[in-house]
C-alpha cells in the first residue's frame, strides 16, 4: 500500500485528501491511500514519519516554509521560491518540491490579458512566493501587501486608486474569507477595481469568497483557488510517481 497524505495546522476543510481519494476511485488505482495529518507543530513531522511509510506528502499552512530544515534536499524552484507543498520519498531522502506555482501558472494563463504588466500580491506567506516566482516566470512584476512590510513591501494603509489602476491583477494569497469566516476580507479600496481588474483568491472554500464578490461587483474577472489546487495536486502526483 503506497501512503500518500497531507500535513498542516487545520486539514478539515482540506482539498487534498477528497480529491486524492475520488481519483483513486475514478482512475482505478488500487493500493494507494490518502490521508490528513494535522500537526500542532512542525517538530512533530519527524514522529509523523518514522511512524507510517510515506511515499508522498503535501504541505499546507503554516508550515510550507518551516519545514524546509527538516529536509534532505530541495528542487530548484523551492530554493528560489523558499516554500514546499510537495515532499517526494526517494532514496531514503526527503527532497521538497513546490508545485504550487505550476498550478497557479496553468490556473490563470487563460485569463491574464496584455495590459497586465503588475501584480498586487495580498499576503508574504508560503503560498505569495509561489505566485510571485510563477508570475516573474512570465515577467508580470509584483508588489506585495503585508500588515507588517518589509523593503520594498506596502502595507494595507498605502492602497490607493493610483496602485491599483497599475496593478489589474490582484491575488489575495492569505486565508481570510475562508469558511467559517466568509465575512472577512482583505482590506483593500475595492472602489478602484474596474472591470480591467483580474482578481485571483487562493481561497476555494467558499467558491466565491467576500474578496471575489466585491470584485465581481465592480464587474471584475474573478477566479478562486479550485483550477490551481487541481493542477498543482497533478503535479504532485506526477512527482511522487517519477
Amino acid at each position: 500500500m503506497k501512503q500518500f497524505g497531507l500535513i498542516g495546522k487545520t486539514l478539515g476543510h482540506s482539498f487534498s485528501k477528497s480529491y486524492f481519494e475520488d481519483k483513486f476511485r475514478k482512475e482505478h488505482i488500487q493500493n494507494a491511500s490518502y490521508d490528513n495529518f494535522p500537526l500542532k507543530s512542525v517538530e512533530e513531522f519527524k514522529t509523523l514519519i518514522k511512524k507510517n511509510s510515506f511515499s508522498g506528502i503535501n504541505v499546507t499552512i503554516p508550515y510550507k516554509v518551516s519545514i524546509i530544515p527538516l529536509l534532505d534536499e530541495l528542487s530548484e524552484e523551492v530554493q528560489s521560491i523558499g516554500a514546499v507543498n510537495t515532499i517526494q520519498f526517494k532514496d531514503d531522502k526527503l527532497i521538497g518540491y513546490n508545485t504550487d506555482y505550476i498550478g497557479f501558472h496553468n490556473s490563470i494563463k487563460p485569463f491574464l490579458e496584455n495590459t497586465m504588466e503588475q501584480a498586487l500580491i495580498l499576503g508574504t506567506g508560503g503560498a505569495s512566493k509561489a505566485i510571485v516566482y510563477a508570475l516573474g516566470k512570465i515577467g508580470i512584476k509584483c508588489l506585495c501587501v503585508s500588515r507588517s512590510p518589509k523593503e520594498n513591501q506596502l502595507n494595507y494603509e498605502e492602497l490607493n486608486e493610483f496602485v491599483l489602476k497599475h496593478h489589474l491583477l490582484i491575488v489575495n494569497t492569505t486565508p481570510l474569507g475562508t469558511s467559517p469566516n466568509i465575512n472577512e476580507c482583505p482590506d483593500i479600496p475595492y472602489q478602484y477595481i474596474t472591470e480591467n481588474h483580474l482578481l485571483v483568491d487562493l481561497v476555494y472554500n467558499p467558491a466565491e469568497t467576500l474578496f471575489l464578490k466585491k470584485g465581481k461587483e465592480k464587474r471584475a474577472t474573478i477566479l478562486n483557488g479550485k483550477s490551481m489546487l487541481v493542477h498543482q495536486a497533478e503535479e504532485a502526483w506526477k512527482i511522487w510517481n517519477s
